[in-house]
């Protein structure tokens, strides 16, 4: 792929186009077929209505035969479009795979980092990838944005968000680790991953790994503090890992280190909104109540994502063996908004609404409180007008 990728001919003739991809099952393989895709979409440009495709994918599978990069191999031979930038979140036990041997933990980074590099090898050398793994995943299968959005707490799941060029929108992916020499985060930093000096600056999505570590909490104040302002919406949570950050070229596990990643989202067209769902909230009629804050928040739904970042003590637990409570909400207030998160350790974010310019309605001299636990924070994220970009 990579002599496709590197034509300048072929990436300058052709403006990304967003499509809806629909998985089928079914054994692909990657190669070939891939190829043609790509020479086929310097020649051609697709309209659609849609921003966003996704993938999803439920079965497990290890390296080349993972069910997310089978689920996107599939997919890709199908579509015209080259993406920009990735989010892919997959369950710790289906990532990691089943492969037994006496040392099990290096089983998993090995079969890891295995399947990331296979799934990475499927898009264009200059797509920006974050790859998270996650102790469970919310996801909206595939078919339709009005399909029911499912809470899978245990066994083996997957996702693949894959975003194309939008104008208008830039998306940032970052990374921030622990620096043990020095106990003092650099603030510069975030100027160089756009989150400082940057007006246009409407979402950051922030993910912390590796939170069992100590100074793992303090670190995440250095980074979340500084950002708490009252123009931007902050959301995320605690994951168990990272797989993928290609915008770095680092594929690497990160061991033993702890930080914070990320998506950073600019652009004066999006809109967004959070609210938070404390440990209260534990019935329908409390999980319905919190959606009708958001929905208060008069987002767009259309070409508009949901999120959905969870602590596992919550789900099926927290409501008395009742499944898929909070999914079930909020596809009763945004039918047509497709929602896509995880479980985790820790939740990012708090109640934040917003108006058209990105000014909160409501505004205090105290900060907001974002890191949180027991508790689920919902977000969505509109990226502008349905209209697609043309070549």
């Amino acid at each position: 792929l990579d002599p496709v990728f590197s034509s300048k001919e072929t990436m300058g003739d052709l403006a990304p186009l967003p499509v809806r991809v629909v998985p089928r099952r079914g054994w692909v393989r990657a190669g070939a077929a891939v190829c043609r895709l790509w020479r086929e979409c310097a020649r051609r440009t697709l309209r659609t209505r849609q921003r966003i495709a996704w993938v999803s994918a439920l079965e497990p599978g290890p390296a080349e035969n993972h069910a997310l990069v089978r689920a996107l191999a599939r997919e890709l031979e199908k579509v015209h479009v080259l993406p920009q930038t990735v989010l892919y979140i997959a369950d710790a036990e289906t990532f990691s795979g089943h492969e037994e041997c006496h040392e099990q933990k290096k089983a998993r980074k090995r079969n890891s980092k295995e399947t990331a590099l296979a799934l990475e090898k499927l898009l264009p050398k200059r797509c920006h990838v974050l790859g998270l793994v996650t102790p469970g995943i919310v996801v909206t299968p595939m078919g339709s944005s009005s399909n029911q959005p499912q809470e899978i707490e245990e066994g083996e799941a997957g996702f693949a968000l894959l975003f194309p060029k939008i104008d208008g929108v830039k998306i940032h992916t970052f990374h921030f680790s622990k620096d043990v020499k020095n106990r003092v985060f650099d603030e510069s930093k975030f100027a160089e991953a756009g989150l400082k000096n940057n007006p246009d600056l409407r979402v950051v999505l922030l993910f912390g790994y590796n939170s069992w570590k100590t100074g793992a909490t303090r670190f995440l104040h250095q980074i979340v503090n500084p950002l708490n302002e009252k123009s931007i919406i902050l959301a995320g949570g605690q994951v168990e890992s990272f797989t993928s950050l290609t915008s770095e070229n680092n594929h690497a596990q990160p061991g033993d280190a702890c930080g914070v990643v990320g998506l950073a989202f600019s652009g004066p067209q999006i809109q967004s909104a959070t609210v938070l769902l404390d440990q209260d909230v534990a019935d329908e009629r409390t999980a319905e109540a919190a959606m009708q804050r958001l929905k208060a928040a008069n987002i767009p739904e259309h070409n508009t994502i949901g999120f959905m970042f969870a602590c596992v003590g919550r789900g099926y637990r927290h409501y008395k063996t009742k499944r898929n409570m909070e999914a079930d909400a909020f596809r009763k207030f945004f039918p047509n908004v497709p929602l896509f998160g995880f479980f985790g350790h820790g939740e990012i974010g708090c109640d934040r609404i917003v108006t058209g310019n990105f000014v909160l309605r409501e505004c205090n001299d105290i900060k907001d409180d974002l890191l949180h636990g027991y508790t689920t924070v919902m977000t969505l994220i509109h990226l502008g007008s349905s209209k697609a970009n043309q070549a």
